[in-house]
């Protein structure tokens, strides 16, 4: 498992930040440089349950369940991961779901002078590390280009 840390900073006031990161229509958007429509079932509330879901070339769906672990708002959210959905299958108990531990996705949100900074942390396997390195920057990327536009 390895720890990774991106950050951008948005001119515009955290509360739009966090909006636009977080509801459902602007999310469907800046998260389409993880490769699919993603999408989310859930709420952000703290303790709730959430999926994070995308369609794949087959019409099946796969993503990850998680739990929201932490939701201080405008402040910080904390995702803990429990399992993944591979071409609609549930799995929350096999050994690569073990392996995974207890795999956080952080976002921090921070103002000052009306430019907001996101922090994102997060804990993925050994064998993600590149592909969230490449797919991460540009999703911040697409989501300053949102807010500022």
């Amino acid at each position: 498992m390895k720890k990774l840390h991106f950050e951008t900073k948005i001119n515009a006031p955290v509360k739009k930040v966090w909006d636009t990161m977080l509801e459902d229509k602007t999310y469907r958007e800046w998260t389409k440089a993880f490769g699919t429509a993603g999408y989310f079932e859930g709420s952000w509330d703290k303790g709730s349950d959430i999926r994070f879901l995308g369609a794949e070339e087959d019409g099946t769906v796969s993503g990850m369940i998680s739990k929201i672990a932490e939701n201080r708002m405008y402040e910080f959210v904390s995702i803990k991961h429990i399992g993944m959905i591979m071409h609609g299958v549930e799995d929350t108990n096999s050994d690569e779901i073990k392996k995974m531990g207890d795999a956080y996705e952080n976002y921090t949100f921070s103002e000052e002078n009306s430019v907001t900074t996101v922090k994102v942390d997060i804990d993925v396997m050994d064998d993600w590390t590149d592909m969230f390195n490449e797919m991460w920057p540009k999703a911040l990327e697409k989501l300053k280009e949102m807010i500022e536009k």
